[in-house]
Protein backbone atom coordinates (compact mmCIF):
# COMPACT_ATOMS: atom_id res chain seq x y z
CA UNK A 1 0.00 0.00 0.00
CA UNK A 2 0.95 3.57 -0.60
CA UNK A 3 1.92 5.71 1.51
CA UNK A 4 -0.16 9.05 2.66
CA UNK A 5 0.37 12.24 1.53
CA UNK A 6 -0.34 14.77 4.05
CA UNK A 7 -0.41 18.54 2.64
CA UNK A 8 0.07 20.84 5.06
CA UNK A 9 -0.61 25.15 4.84
CA UNK A 10 2.25 27.28 6.10
CA UNK A 11 0.08 30.33 6.89
CA UNK A 12 0.45 33.44 5.07
CA UNK A 13 3.97 34.06 6.64
CA UNK A 14 3.73 34.71 10.04
CA UNK A 15 4.61 31.99 12.12
CA UNK A 16 2.66 32.85 15.42
CA UNK A 17 -0.03 31.98 12.79
CA UNK A 18 0.75 28.20 11.92
CA UNK A 19 -1.57 25.69 13.60
CA UNK A 20 -0.96 23.54 16.31
CA UNK A 21 -2.01 20.51 14.50
CA UNK A 22 0.60 21.71 11.82
CA UNK A 23 3.30 22.03 13.40
CA UNK A 24 3.03 18.79 15.02
CA UNK A 25 2.58 16.82 11.67
CA UNK A 26 5.72 18.83 10.30
CA UNK A 27 7.38 17.56 13.35
CA UNK A 28 6.48 14.01 13.52
CA UNK A 29 7.07 13.50 9.44
CA UNK A 30 9.52 10.88 8.11
CA UNK A 31 9.88 13.12 4.94
CA UNK A 32 9.13 16.56 4.14
CA UNK A 33 8.96 18.45 0.93
CA UNK A 34 7.79 22.25 0.31
CA UNK A 35 7.12 23.67 -2.68
CA UNK A 36 8.78 26.58 -2.02
CA UNK A 37 11.89 27.95 0.76
CA UNK A 38 10.63 31.23 -0.42
CA UNK A 39 8.60 31.67 2.73
CA UNK A 40 9.10 33.23 5.92
CA UNK A 41 7.87 30.41 8.20
CA UNK A 42 9.65 27.81 5.92
CA UNK A 43 13.02 29.87 7.37
CA UNK A 44 11.79 29.55 11.05
CA UNK A 45 10.91 25.73 10.88
CA UNK A 46 14.46 25.18 9.91
CA UNK A 47 15.95 27.35 12.60
CA UNK A 48 13.59 24.71 14.94
CA UNK A 49 15.14 21.45 13.40
CA UNK A 50 11.94 20.60 10.57
CA UNK A 51 13.83 20.77 7.55
CA UNK A 52 12.50 20.03 4.36
CA UNK A 53 13.53 18.70 0.66
CA UNK A 54 12.29 21.55 -1.89
CA UNK A 55 10.96 21.58 -5.48
CA UNK A 56 13.20 25.24 -6.03
CA UNK A 57 14.97 23.42 -8.45
CA UNK A 58 11.91 21.98 -10.89
CA UNK A 59 11.23 25.99 -11.37
CA UNK A 60 14.53 26.52 -12.96
CA UNK A 61 14.30 23.53 -14.74
CA UNK A 62 10.73 24.28 -16.68
CA UNK A 63 9.95 27.10 -18.92
CA UNK A 64 6.32 27.45 -17.22
CA UNK A 65 4.51 26.95 -14.28
CA UNK A 66 2.34 23.83 -15.72
CA UNK A 67 5.06 22.35 -16.30
CA UNK A 68 6.87 22.96 -12.83
CA UNK A 69 3.31 22.03 -11.00
CA UNK A 70 3.45 18.45 -12.98
CA UNK A 71 6.75 17.49 -12.15
CA UNK A 72 6.19 18.41 -8.53
CA UNK A 73 3.04 15.95 -8.43
CA UNK A 74 4.60 13.04 -10.55
CA UNK A 75 7.55 13.51 -8.04
CA UNK A 76 5.60 12.95 -5.15
CA UNK A 77 2.82 10.73 -6.28
CA UNK A 78 6.36 8.69 -7.40
CA UNK A 79 7.49 9.06 -3.73
CA UNK A 80 4.21 8.01 -2.32
CA UNK A 81 4.02 4.77 -3.86
CA UNK A 82 7.61 4.17 -3.31
CA UNK A 83 7.28 4.47 0.71
CA UNK A 84 4.92 1.83 1.19
CA UNK A 85 2.34 2.32 4.41
CA UNK A 86 3.21 3.68 7.17
CA UNK A 87 5.36 6.15 5.55
CA UNK A 88 4.65 9.85 7.42
CA UNK A 89 5.22 12.14 4.04
CA UNK A 90 4.33 15.58 4.33
CA UNK A 91 4.48 18.33 1.46
CA UNK A 92 4.50 21.83 2.54
CA UNK A 93 3.04 24.76 0.43
CA UNK A 94 2.29 28.34 1.52
CA UNK A 95 -1.10 29.83 2.44
CA UNK A 96 -4.27 27.28 2.58
CA UNK A 97 -3.58 24.55 0.46
CA UNK A 98 -7.14 25.10 -1.38
CA UNK A 99 -6.52 28.64 -2.23
CA UNK A 100 -4.94 29.30 -5.28
CA UNK A 101 -2.64 26.04 -4.71
CA UNK A 102 -2.46 24.24 -8.35
CA UNK A 103 -0.06 21.40 -7.22
CA UNK A 104 -2.75 20.20 -4.47
CA UNK A 105 -5.37 19.99 -6.97
CA UNK A 106 -3.47 18.05 -9.37
CA UNK A 107 -2.79 15.51 -6.28
CA UNK A 108 -7.13 15.90 -5.37
CA UNK A 109 -7.53 14.40 -9.04
CA UNK A 110 -4.24 11.75 -9.37
CA UNK A 111 -4.42 9.98 -5.92
CA UNK A 112 -7.66 8.71 -5.92
CA UNK A 113 -6.66 7.04 -9.58
CA UNK A 114 -3.32 5.63 -8.05
CA UNK A 115 -4.93 4.72 -4.58
CA UNK A 116 -2.56 6.96 -2.49
CA UNK A 117 -4.53 8.37 0.33
CA UNK A 118 -4.46 12.00 0.43
CA UNK A 119 -5.00 13.86 3.61
CA UNK A 120 -4.97 17.91 3.76
CA UNK A 121 -4.62 20.65 6.61
CA UNK A 122 -6.15 23.92 6.08
CA UNK A 123 -4.02 26.62 7.22
CA UNK A 124 -4.49 30.83 7.17
CA UNK A 125 -4.23 31.75 3.54
CA UNK A 126 -3.28 35.30 2.24
CA UNK A 127 -6.97 35.94 2.23
CA UNK A 128 -7.57 36.04 6.20
CA UNK A 129 -4.51 38.36 6.56
CA UNK A 130 -6.12 40.72 3.06
CA UNK A 131 -9.49 40.80 4.84
CA UNK A 132 -8.04 42.18 8.20
CA UNK A 133 -4.94 44.41 6.52
CA UNK A 134 -7.45 45.77 3.49
CA UNK A 135 -10.40 46.35 5.91
CA UNK A 136 -13.00 45.29 3.74
CA UNK A 137 -15.90 42.86 4.15
CA UNK A 138 -15.94 39.61 1.60
CA UNK A 139 -19.71 39.38 2.40
CA UNK A 140 -20.31 42.75 0.12
CA UNK A 141 -19.44 40.91 -3.04
CA UNK A 142 -15.28 39.74 -3.35
CA UNK A 143 -13.73 37.99 -6.23
CA UNK A 144 -10.55 36.13 -6.10
CA UNK A 145 -8.57 36.10 -9.38
CA UNK A 146 -5.22 34.66 -10.85
CA UNK A 147 -2.64 37.23 -12.38
CA UNK A 148 -3.31 35.73 -15.56
CA UNK A 149 -7.16 35.70 -15.31
CA UNK A 150 -7.84 39.60 -15.17
CA UNK A 151 -9.75 40.53 -18.17
CA UNK A 152 -11.77 43.78 -18.88
CA UNK A 153 -14.51 41.47 -18.92
CA UNK A 154 -13.60 39.10 -15.45
CA UNK A 155 -14.32 42.31 -13.42
CA UNK A 156 -16.77 43.97 -11.59
CA UNK A 157 -16.10 47.25 -10.16
CA UNK A 158 -19.47 46.71 -7.53
CA UNK A 159 -17.19 43.96 -5.96
CA UNK A 160 -14.16 44.23 -4.11
CA UNK A 161 -11.08 42.07 -6.19
CA UNK A 162 -7.92 40.56 -5.16
CA UNK A 163 -5.54 39.19 -7.71
CA UNK A 164 -2.83 37.04 -6.36
CA UNK A 165 0.13 35.27 -7.90
CA UNK A 166 1.43 38.83 -8.47
CA UNK A 167 4.75 37.43 -8.36
CA UNK A 168 7.00 40.44 -10.49
CA UNK A 169 6.92 43.84 -12.34
CA UNK A 170 6.61 41.82 -15.68
CA UNK A 171 3.40 39.85 -14.19
CA UNK A 172 1.99 43.36 -12.39
CA UNK A 173 2.21 44.82 -15.92
CA UNK A 174 -0.28 42.17 -17.33
CA UNK A 175 -2.37 42.96 -14.82
CA UNK A 176 -2.55 46.49 -15.19
CA UNK A 177 -3.30 45.70 -18.76
CA UNK A 178 -6.51 43.69 -18.00
CA UNK A 179 -7.62 46.46 -15.46
CA UNK A 180 -7.53 48.58 -17.66
CA UNK A 181 -9.74 47.25 -19.97
CA UNK A 182 -12.75 47.99 -17.86
CA UNK A 183 -10.91 50.98 -15.51
CA UNK A 184 -9.56 54.46 -15.99
CA UNK A 185 -5.95 54.81 -16.17
CA UNK A 186 -6.12 56.69 -12.50
CA UNK A 187 -8.35 54.46 -10.91
CA UNK A 188 -6.58 53.80 -7.17
CA UNK A 189 -5.75 49.83 -6.26
CA UNK A 190 -4.08 48.79 -3.37
CA UNK A 191 -0.76 46.34 -3.67
CA UNK A 192 0.05 44.37 -0.92
CA UNK A 193 3.59 42.62 0.08
CA UNK A 194 3.99 40.00 2.64
CA UNK A 195 0.64 40.71 4.72
CA UNK A 196 0.39 40.38 8.33
CA UNK A 197 4.46 39.36 8.62
CA UNK A 198 6.10 41.55 10.87
CA UNK A 199 8.71 43.36 9.63
CA UNK A 200 7.92 42.55 6.21
CA UNK A 201 4.61 44.15 5.33
CA UNK A 202 4.05 46.96 3.24
CA UNK A 203 0.88 48.23 1.65
CA UNK A 204 0.98 51.11 -1.20
CA UNK A 205 -2.20 52.75 -2.80
CA UNK A 206 -0.94 53.69 -6.17
CA UNK A 207 -3.23 55.19 -9.26
CA UNK A 208 -3.62 51.95 -11.75
CA UNK A 209 -0.97 53.15 -14.50
CA UNK A 210 1.56 53.24 -11.67
CA UNK A 211 1.10 49.64 -10.73
CA UNK A 212 4.03 48.19 -12.93
CA UNK A 213 6.13 50.89 -11.52
CA UNK A 214 6.63 49.72 -8.15
CA UNK A 215 9.36 47.55 -6.59
CA UNK A 216 9.53 44.50 -4.18
CA UNK A 217 6.88 42.32 -6.19
CA UNK A 218 7.00 38.96 -4.59
CA UNK A 219 5.60 35.32 -3.65
CA UNK A 220 4.07 37.37 -1.09
CA UNK A 221 2.59 40.15 -2.84
CA UNK A 222 -1.39 40.67 -4.25
CA UNK A 223 -3.40 43.46 -6.02
CA UNK A 224 -6.52 44.91 -4.60
CA UNK A 225 -9.21 46.56 -6.39
CA UNK A 226 -11.66 48.31 -4.40
CA UNK A 227 -15.34 47.83 -4.64
CA UNK A 228 -16.66 50.88 -5.98
CA UNK A 229 -20.78 51.79 -6.83
CA UNK A 230 -19.75 54.30 -9.52
CA UNK A 231 -21.83 53.33 -12.81
CA UNK A 232 -20.19 55.13 -15.24
CA UNK A 233 -17.09 52.56 -14.43
CA UNK A 234 -19.86 49.71 -16.10
CA UNK A 235 -20.19 51.67 -19.31
CA UNK A 236 -17.50 49.37 -20.91
CA UNK A 237 -19.23 45.92 -19.90
CA UNK A 238 -21.94 43.64 -21.96
CA UNK A 239 -23.79 43.35 -18.49
CA UNK A 240 -24.73 47.45 -18.20
CA UNK A 241 -25.78 47.06 -21.98
CA UNK A 242 -27.77 44.83 -21.07
CA UNK A 243 -29.27 46.05 -18.14
CA UNK A 244 -29.90 49.65 -20.19
CA UNK A 245 -31.75 48.17 -22.98
CA UNK A 246 -33.90 46.48 -20.39
CA UNK A 247 -34.84 49.17 -18.51
CA UNK A 248 -35.60 51.39 -21.74
CA UNK A 249 -38.03 48.52 -22.87
CA UNK A 250 -39.44 48.46 -18.86
CA UNK A 251 -42.91 50.05 -17.76
CA UNK A 252 -40.85 52.79 -16.36
CA UNK A 253 -38.59 53.55 -19.49
CA UNK A 254 -38.96 55.12 -22.68
CA UNK A 255 -42.19 55.04 -24.06
CA UNK A 256 -41.33 54.95 -27.65
CA UNK A 257 -38.90 51.76 -26.66
CA UNK A 258 -41.36 49.75 -25.31
CA UNK A 259 -44.10 50.13 -28.28
CA UNK A 260 -41.36 48.41 -30.63
CA UNK A 261 -41.80 44.89 -31.73
CA UNK A 262 -39.86 42.75 -34.47
CA UNK A 263 -41.40 43.78 -37.42
CA UNK A 264 -41.61 47.86 -36.68
CA UNK A 265 -37.86 47.86 -36.34
CA UNK A 266 -36.78 45.15 -38.83
CA UNK A 267 -36.03 48.04 -41.61
CA UNK A 268 -33.99 49.57 -38.90
CA UNK A 269 -31.69 46.35 -38.64
CA UNK A 270 -31.39 46.38 -42.55
CA UNK A 271 -30.30 50.30 -42.19
CA UNK A 272 -28.41 49.92 -39.79
CA UNK A 273 -25.88 46.83 -41.64
CA UNK A 274 -25.98 49.22 -44.32
CA UNK A 275 -24.22 52.26 -42.25
CA UNK A 276 -21.65 49.21 -41.41
CA UNK A 277 -20.51 48.67 -44.70
CA UNK A 278 -20.54 52.23 -45.88
CA UNK A 279 -17.81 53.00 -43.00
CA UNK A 280 -16.03 49.99 -44.00
CA UNK A 281 -16.01 50.85 -47.69
CA UNK A 282 -14.58 54.48 -45.92
CA UNK A 283 -12.27 52.83 -43.85
CA UNK A 284 -13.37 54.99 -41.43
CA UNK A 285 -12.82 53.56 -37.94
CA UNK A 286 -14.10 56.11 -35.89
CA UNK A 287 -17.13 55.93 -37.82
CA UNK A 288 -17.39 52.09 -37.63
CA UNK A 289 -17.48 51.73 -33.82
CA UNK A 290 -20.24 53.92 -33.45
CA UNK A 291 -22.35 52.36 -36.21
CA UNK A 292 -21.67 49.18 -35.20
CA UNK A 293 -22.95 49.57 -31.81
CA UNK A 294 -25.98 50.84 -33.28
CA UNK A 295 -26.18 47.41 -35.24
CA UNK A 296 -25.46 45.42 -31.75
CA UNK A 297 -28.32 47.68 -29.99
CA UNK A 298 -30.75 46.51 -32.93
CA UNK A 299 -29.40 42.95 -31.62
CA UNK A 300 -30.05 43.54 -28.17
CA UNK A 301 -33.82 44.98 -28.66
CA UNK A 302 -34.62 41.97 -30.45
CA UNK A 303 -33.19 39.84 -27.86
CA UNK A 304 -35.17 41.67 -25.23
CA UNK A 305 -38.24 41.41 -26.94
CA UNK A 306 -38.04 37.66 -26.67
CA UNK A 307 -36.36 37.58 -23.45
CA UNK A 308 -39.62 39.69 -22.34
CA UNK A 309 -41.88 36.72 -23.68
CA UNK A 310 -39.59 34.08 -21.59
CA UNK A 311 -38.06 32.63 -25.52
CA UNK A 312 -34.71 33.53 -24.79
CA UNK A 313 -32.23 36.01 -23.44
CA UNK A 314 -29.12 37.47 -25.18
CA UNK A 315 -27.01 35.28 -23.13
CA UNK A 316 -28.82 32.37 -24.75
CA UNK A 317 -27.86 33.82 -28.27
CA UNK A 318 -23.90 34.15 -27.18
CA UNK A 319 -24.29 30.79 -25.64
CA UNK A 320 -25.46 29.31 -28.99
CA UNK A 321 -23.13 31.24 -31.36
CA UNK A 322 -19.81 30.02 -28.97
CA UNK A 323 -20.97 26.34 -29.06
CA UNK A 324 -21.29 27.01 -32.88
CA UNK A 325 -18.01 28.83 -33.23
CA UNK A 326 -16.31 26.29 -30.85
CA UNK A 327 -18.00 23.43 -33.10
CA UNK A 328 -17.44 24.56 -36.28
CA UNK A 329 -13.53 25.01 -35.65
CA UNK A 330 -12.34 21.75 -35.01
CA UNK A 331 -8.64 22.76 -36.33
CA UNK A 332 -8.76 25.48 -33.46
CA UNK A 333 -10.75 23.53 -30.67
CA UNK A 334 -10.41 20.06 -31.63
CA UNK A 335 -7.71 17.42 -32.72
CA UNK A 336 -8.28 18.34 -36.43
CA UNK A 337 -5.67 20.32 -39.05
CA UNK A 338 -6.27 22.93 -41.75
CA UNK A 339 -3.28 24.46 -43.54
CA UNK A 340 -5.00 27.16 -45.21
CA UNK A 341 -8.34 29.04 -45.28
CA UNK A 342 -9.97 26.72 -48.06
CA UNK A 343 -9.23 23.63 -45.83
CA UNK A 344 -10.96 25.72 -42.80
CA UNK A 345 -14.19 26.49 -44.69
CA UNK A 346 -14.54 23.22 -45.67
CA UNK A 347 -14.32 22.07 -41.98
CA UNK A 348 -16.82 24.55 -41.10
CA UNK A 349 -19.17 22.88 -44.28
CA UNK A 350 -18.72 19.42 -42.82
CA UNK A 351 -19.45 20.73 -39.03
CA UNK A 352 -22.82 22.60 -40.21
CA UNK A 353 -23.93 19.23 -42.24
CA UNK A 354 -23.48 17.42 -38.98
CA UNK A 355 -25.23 20.07 -37.23
CA UNK A 356 -28.26 19.44 -39.53
CA UNK A 357 -28.20 15.55 -38.88
CA UNK A 358 -27.92 15.92 -35.10
CA UNK A 359 -31.23 18.87 -35.75
CA UNK A 360 -32.60 15.37 -37.66
CA UNK A 361 -32.07 17.52 -40.85
CA UNK A 362 -30.93 14.72 -43.41
CA UNK A 363 -28.45 16.86 -46.06
CA UNK A 364 -29.67 14.78 -48.15
CA UNK A 365 -33.38 15.54 -47.98
CA UNK A 366 -32.15 19.13 -48.06
CA UNK A 367 -31.64 21.24 -51.92
CA UNK A 368 -28.34 22.02 -52.84
CA UNK A 369 -28.70 25.78 -52.77
CA UNK A 370 -30.48 25.72 -49.64
CA UNK A 371 -29.38 28.09 -47.06
CA UNK A 372 -29.79 31.73 -48.69
CA UNK A 373 -31.33 33.95 -46.82
CA UNK A 374 -34.64 34.86 -48.37
CA UNK A 375 -33.87 38.48 -48.22
CA UNK A 376 -30.42 38.73 -49.15
CA UNK A 377 -30.01 41.53 -51.82
CA UNK A 378 -30.73 40.06 -55.45
CA UNK A 379 -26.88 40.53 -56.39
CA UNK A 380 -25.36 39.24 -53.16
CA UNK A 381 -28.35 36.27 -53.18
CA UNK A 382 -27.19 35.37 -57.22
CA UNK A 383 -23.73 34.79 -56.21
CA UNK A 384 -23.86 32.81 -53.32
CA UNK A 385 -26.76 30.76 -55.00
CA UNK A 386 -24.50 29.92 -57.78
CA UNK A 387 -21.66 28.90 -55.60
CA UNK A 388 -24.11 26.71 -54.14
CA UNK A 389 -25.09 25.32 -57.20
CA UNK A 390 -21.26 24.97 -58.99
CA UNK A 391 -20.34 23.60 -55.65
CA UNK A 392 -23.02 20.52 -56.34
CA UNK A 393 -21.35 20.18 -60.03
CA UNK A 394 -23.71 22.29 -61.62
CA UNK A 395 -21.39 24.41 -63.15
CA UNK A 396 -19.43 25.19 -66.94
CA UNK A 397 -16.64 23.28 -67.31
CA UNK A 398 -14.52 26.97 -68.35
CA UNK A 399 -15.01 30.37 -68.26
CA UNK A 400 -15.87 30.02 -72.22
CA UNK A 401 -19.19 29.16 -71.35
CA UNK A 402 -19.41 31.52 -69.03
CA UNK A 403 -18.72 34.10 -72.22
CA UNK A 404 -20.87 32.53 -74.55
CA UNK A 405 -24.03 32.24 -72.06
CA UNK A 406 -23.21 36.20 -71.44
CA UNK A 407 -23.35 36.93 -74.70
CA UNK A 408 -26.52 35.23 -75.75
CA UNK A 409 -28.63 36.94 -72.62
CA UNK A 410 -27.59 40.34 -74.24
CA UNK A 411 -28.55 39.05 -78.05
CA UNK A 412 -32.20 38.50 -76.09
CA UNK A 413 -32.10 41.49 -74.13
CA UNK A 414 -31.67 43.25 -77.27
CA UNK A 415 -34.21 41.71 -79.23
CA UNK A 416 -36.75 42.26 -76.60
CA UNK A 417 -36.15 45.71 -76.60
CA UNK A 418 -36.20 46.10 -80.25
CA UNK A 419 -39.17 44.21 -80.55
CA UNK A 420 -40.88 46.57 -78.27
CA UNK A 421 -42.18 43.21 -76.02
CA UNK A 422 -44.08 43.94 -73.01
CA UNK A 423 -41.79 45.54 -69.91
CA UNK A 424 -42.04 42.58 -67.52
CA UNK A 425 -40.44 40.21 -70.83
CA UNK A 426 -37.99 43.01 -70.87
CA UNK A 427 -37.13 42.92 -67.37
CA UNK A 428 -37.06 39.27 -67.32
CA UNK A 429 -34.33 39.10 -70.15
CA UNK A 430 -32.64 41.88 -68.42
CA UNK A 431 -32.29 39.75 -65.21
CA UNK A 432 -30.78 36.73 -66.95
CA UNK A 433 -28.35 39.26 -68.55
CA UNK A 434 -26.92 40.30 -64.71
CA UNK A 435 -27.39 36.70 -63.66
CA UNK A 436 -25.13 36.40 -66.56
CA UNK A 437 -22.45 38.88 -65.14
CA UNK A 438 -22.67 37.46 -61.81
CA UNK A 439 -21.54 34.05 -62.97
CA UNK A 440 -18.26 36.06 -64.75
CA UNK A 441 -17.97 37.48 -61.52
CA UNK A 442 -17.70 34.19 -59.95
CA UNK A 443 -15.37 32.55 -62.22
CA UNK A 444 -12.69 35.42 -62.08
CA UNK A 445 -13.30 35.75 -58.36
CA UNK A 446 -14.75 38.60 -57.60
CA UNK A 447 -17.91 39.73 -55.38
CA UNK A 448 -20.32 40.85 -57.88
CA UNK A 449 -21.84 42.97 -54.80
CA UNK A 450 -18.71 44.35 -53.30
CA UNK A 451 -16.97 45.30 -57.26
CA UNK A 452 -20.51 47.21 -58.00
CA UNK A 453 -20.11 48.98 -55.04
CA UNK A 454 -16.79 50.24 -55.77
CA UNK A 455 -18.01 51.34 -58.98
CA UNK A 456 -20.75 53.24 -57.58
CA UNK A 457 -18.67 54.95 -54.85
CA UNK A 458 -16.22 55.75 -58.54
CA UNK A 459 -19.19 57.18 -60.55
CA UNK A 460 -20.42 59.31 -57.37
CA UNK A 461 -16.95 60.68 -56.42
CA UNK A 462 -16.20 61.45 -60.19
CA UNK A 463 -19.55 63.51 -60.43
CA UNK A 464 -18.91 65.25 -57.41
CA UNK A 465 -15.80 66.56 -59.18
CA UNK A 466 -18.14 67.16 -62.36
CA UNK A 467 -20.25 69.40 -60.09
CA UNK A 468 -18.07 71.00 -58.18
CA UNK A 469 -16.00 72.33 -61.47
CA UNK A 470 -19.40 73.27 -63.06
CA UNK A 471 -19.89 75.26 -59.46
CA UNK A 472 -17.07 76.92 -59.91
CA UNK A 473 -18.30 78.39 -63.74
CA UNK A 474 -21.51 78.92 -62.05
CA UNK A 475 -23.50 76.46 -63.88
CA UNK A 476 -25.05 73.46 -62.94
CA UNK A 477 -25.28 69.97 -64.93
CA UNK A 478 -29.32 70.87 -65.95
CA UNK A 479 -27.51 73.92 -67.91
CA UNK A 480 -24.09 72.33 -69.41
CA UNK A 481 -23.65 69.87 -72.05
CA UNK A 482 -23.09 66.69 -71.95
CA UNK A 483 -19.87 67.48 -74.28
CA UNK A 484 -18.78 69.65 -71.21
CA UNK A 485 -19.35 67.22 -68.50
CA UNK A 486 -17.31 64.59 -70.48
CA UNK A 487 -14.34 66.59 -70.42
CA UNK A 488 -14.33 67.49 -66.94
CA UNK A 489 -15.67 63.16 -66.09
CA UNK A 490 -12.36 62.46 -67.86
CA UNK A 491 -10.41 65.10 -65.97
CA UNK A 492 -11.63 63.49 -62.88
CA UNK A 493 -10.09 60.20 -64.34
CA UNK A 494 -7.18 61.85 -64.68
CA UNK A 495 -6.39 62.91 -61.70
CA UNK A 496 -6.99 59.59 -59.82
CA UNK A 497 -4.52 57.85 -62.00
CA UNK A 498 -2.11 60.60 -60.00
Amino acid sequence: MSATITVVGLGSGDPDRLTLGSLKRLQEAGERYVRTKDHPVVAWLEQTGVEFTSFDEVYEAKDDFPSVYEEIVTRLLARAEAGGDGTHLVYAVPGHPQVAEATVKLLRERCPERGIPLDILGGESFLDEAFVRLGFDPIEGFLLLDASEVRGEAIDPRRHTLIGQVYDQLTASEVKLGLMELLPDDYQVVVGHALGVEGQERIERVPLFELDRLDGYGNLSLVYVPASEDESLRIRSFQRLHEIVSILRSPGGCPWDREQTHESIRKNLIEETYEVLETIDDDDPDHMREELGDLLLQIMLHSQMEEETGAFTVYDVIQELNEKLIYRHPHVFGNLNAEDAEAALNNWEAMKAEEKKRKGLEPERQSAISGVPRDLPALMKAYKLQKKAAKAGFDWEDIDGVWTKLEEEIRELKEAVTQKQDPEAQELELGDVLFSVVNAARYIGADPEQALSRTIRKFTQRFHYVEERLREQGKTPVDSTLAEMDVLWNEAKSKERE
